[in-house]
């Protein structure tokens, strides 16, 4: 195994058992993973300091109840952080608390709320999660907090979401003072029926939104008119609530909060609480001796591979552990893996105690799992980004992260469910076979020394916010200072045009126009046609054909592409193979059966540039470059799909003849002058693998600089396009409008372009692989590549732009 010398690339980094260093439970956990795993390779090593906390007095407003109920469950200091969020909240400010995971957030905004609920009779709230486990697990702390208090009147907090019986719905909405929901839920019901939410909204005091820097994309678009849209509403009934945003620690936290609610925000950053020592592992897998990707290309062990026996290995050395995994399936087969590693280890009665964890549990099984894991009966869970956001799991010595988890964000609130006791800790983050994961793990400073990213979300998409003004017309005619605070006047004028909005003196009024092109938009069905998941609203039902049950629903824009004929579709751990996809009747049908394979679509891609960029949106980087920042239509056919073994290895090809799906959306892109390209020493029959080569690369590391995954965006390379004459790479937002991914590269250029060639650059392989130039969601089977092309030309853009800054 080579383990680099981690002291000269930084000054905390040591190797396992160095005498030099401190030896604690990281470092310990550390050697026995390299021993026991010597065929791949340790990158990086350090541990972070533990840290002081810093204290703060007691808010005046916070009654004695509140304080003792709080001093009976071990709180007998405030943060400084807890209590400079409250003094802002209670003197009606929005603010947003953006501090490391486990310092007591919640406190924060608790502390307000319940002293506010607890004085007035009629004062409510409101608090809004992104996952819900996050918010039973919020909720159960308040009403705890509330069985000791002895408001003025009964605050009988309670859940409102989709586990929620309809039979409790109308107490919840006639009694409770607090209710625990989420975005689908405001908008789908609360907002589209709010008249029986008159009591609540005319009351409101407070509205949490938890994990903010979750709402990002064309996701943060869609909870940004949401929380605007609650705002409007509740000043419509007269209140005005003041909102308390929690995030986790990021770059410009009152910029990202601002922009969700469309008004200001302060930020509290200074983080009070006090933490244990961490050791941080970054860890790349072997490759598989004799297993051949496409092209030849080696493949590497895979990470969740990896990861789950690493997991074994922990918790045999008494470790409880917690491994983070991308898909649901991936859960399953982790802890099934771990808990054979146990076995072989001898040790069969841990491996009894290791589980997995992942959304379309039901509610009671969730429930069990967070407090098998809490209170120590489980020593080890496999999840999703599930149980990434805000449950207070205590006890945890370690967590395993099966590739990045796509931001610095999400890695840090991942690495924070260990050592939430202030005990040591240990990360490891097992790098997956892509551009990111590899630059990631040999170059630690570019994860551990650098700022985490700033949320990124464009809320004036009029892809997005077209559905969300019709909704808000609906709920309460539109007047035009409304309209200019949404910036949605084109958005209205065109909407008005298609007879879906009548002005009237009262303002814009929603109706319905059967002639109109987008005929489901009704007042009736207005809120069920717009999706917050960033779709089109349009959705594909997929259907079990043996016994007619409905596993579930895609966009369809994502239908051709993840249901086509012949595709392998996983559903709660079950595994289906679609047998027909009806586009009439928008109906995947699928059959029960458990594939050896997986399947990937393959399609051709055409992109045409839609209007000419400002003069801001463009620059002559020279040399024969030029960036520009351009709106595009994208034309994407999916013409057959592949299937592969779980070695990488590919097994068929099969062609489908299926229509082809519009992109209207953002897109950044580079030409090259081909006098240029032969300067550099690309030939002209070597142009198309340098630029697609190059075009796949960036595409993996555009996420290091804007909150996004690799599947959020697509590229498109060509030696000669239509509408630029040269030489161009395109790489664009996956959704309608954009959703600021490709605004970000092009702001960031020269950054992005530099990671990208140093990743390339610096990869062993010889013509190109997974780590490097090939992506797993090529349409053209990575061909054709040319990896030293793409050394060639990312080297060039390099010099030019670091010549023309």
């Amino acid at each position: 195994m080579n383990t680099p010398d981690f002291a000269s690339e930084n000054p905390t980094a040591m190797k396992p058992g160095d005498a030099s260093q401190p030896v604690g439970l990281g470092a310990e956990l550390a050697e026995v993973i390299v021993k026991r795993y010597p065929e791949s390779t340790l990158t990086h090593l350090s541990t972070l300091p533990a840290k002081r906390a810093v204290f703060a007095e007691w808010p005046s407003f916070v009654p004695a109840q509140l304080q003792k109920a709080l001093g009976d469950r071990g709180v007998d200091k405030l943060f400084s952080h807890q209590a400079r969020t409250a003094e802002l909240a209670w003197q009606g400010k929005h603010v947003v608390v953006a501090t490391g995971t486990s310092s007591g957030k919640s406190l924060g905004y608790q502390l307000p709320i319940l002293a506010a609920l607890s004085a007035d009779p009629t004062a409510c709230a409101m608090y809004l999660t992104p996952t819900k486990a996050l918010g039973s697990d919020q909720l159960a702390a308040v009403s705890s907090l509330v069985k000791d208090l002895n408001p003025a009147s009964p605050i009988h907090p309670a859940p409102y979401d989709g586990d929620t019986p309809t039979e409790a719905r109308a107490g919840i909405r006639d009694l409770t003072r607090f209710v625990f929901t989420n975005p689908d839920m405001v908008h789908a019901s609360i907002l589209s029926n709010h008249p029986r939410w008159a009591r609540l909204l005319r009351h409101l005091k407070f509205i949490v939104v938890d994990e903010c820097h979750a709402y990002r994309g064309v996701f943060g678009a869609h909870i940004s008119m949401v929380l605007r849209r609650l705002l409007r509403i509740a000043a419509f009934y007269g209140s005005h609530p003041t909102v308390i945003l929690a995030s986790a620690t990021s770059s410009e936290p009152a910029i990202h909060a601002s922009r969700l609610l469309g008004t200001p925000v302060t930020a509290v950053t200074e983080d009070g609480a006090p933490t244990g020592s961490r050791t941080v592992m970054l860890w790349e897998p072997g490759f598989i001796e004799g297993a051949e990707g496409e092209n030849g290309a080696p493949v590497r062990r895979a990470a969740s591979t990896e990861a789950a026996n690493i997991m074994g290995t922990l918790i045999a050395e008494g470790a409880r552990t917690l491994t983070f995994v991308r898909s649901r399936r991936q859960a399953e087969i982790v802890a099934l893996r771990a808990q054979e590693e146990l076995s072989l280890l001898g040790r069969p009665d841990f491996a009894r105690r290791v589980a997995s964890y992942r959304a379309g549990y039901l509610a009671e099984d969730r429930r069990k799992l967070e407090r098998m894991l809490d209170d120590g009966t489980l020593l080890g869970v496999a999840s999703t980004n599930a149980l990434e956001l805000g449950i207070d799991v205590g006890g945890l010595d370690a967590v395993v992260t099966a590739g990045f988890p796509g931001t610095v964000a999400s890695f840090w609130q991942q690495a924070g469910r260990a050592g939430r006791r202030g005990q040591g800790s240990i990360v490891v983050l097992v790098a997956r076979d892509e551009p990111m994961d590899t630059y990631l793990v040999n170059h630690p400073a570019a994860l551990l020394d650098k700022p985490v990213e700033a949320a990124v979300f464009d809320p004036t998409n009029p892809h997005v916010i077209r559905g969300h003004i019709y909704c808000a017309a609906v709920e309460k005619p539109l007047d035009e200072a409304e309209i200019e605070a949404f910036g949605a006047q084109q958005v209205v004028a065109e909407l008005t045009a298609q007879g879906l909005l009548r002005k009237r003196p009262r303002g814009w009024f929603a109706v319905e126009n059967p002639a109109a092109a987008d005929v489901e938009l009704s007042p009736e069905t207005a809120h069920q046609q717009v999706s917050l998941r960033g779709g089109s609203g349009s959705e594909f039902l997929i259907v079990d054909i043996t016994d007619g049950r409905l596993l579930g629903t895609i966009d369809s824009a994502r239908a051709m592409s993840q249901v086509h004929p012949g595709a392998v579709y996983l559903h709660q751990g079950e595994s289906f193979v679609i047998d027909e996809l009806d586009l009439e009747e928008k109906l995947a049908l699928a059959r029960p059966e458990l594939p050896e394979y997986t399947t990937f679509a393959r399609s051709d891609t055409d992109i045409r540039i839609t209007s000419a960029p400002e003069e801001s949106e463009v620059f002559d980087a020279g040399g024969g470059l030029w960036v520009a920042n351009v709106n595009v239509q994208v034309t994407d056919r999916v013409t057959g799909y592949v299937t592969r073994l779980p070695d990488g290895t590919t097994l068929d090809a099969t062609p489908l003849y299926l229509p082809p799906q519009i992109l209207n959306t953002r897109a950044v892109a580079y030409t090259i002058d081909p006098l240029a390209l032969r300067a550099m020493g690309i030939a002209e029959a070597d142009i198309p693998g340098a630029l697609h080569a190059a075009e796949h690369a960036a595409i993996g590391m555009l996420p290091l600089l804007a909150t996004c995954d690799r599947w959020d965006i697509g590229g498109v390379s060509t030696a000669l396009h239509a509408d630029t004459g040269y030489p161009t790479v395109f790489v664009y937002d996956g959704m309608d409008g954009g959703a600021g991914f490709a605004d970000c590269g092009f702001r960031r250029f020269a950054e992005w372009i530099e990671a990208t060639f140093e990743v390339v650059r610096s990869c062993s392989c010889e013509s190109g692989c997974p780590s490097c130039v090939q992506s797993p969601k090529c349409g053209n089977g990575n061909n054709p590549l040319d990896k030293a092309g793409a050394i060639k030309l990312l080297g060039a853009m390099v010099t030019l732009l670091g010549t023309s800054s």
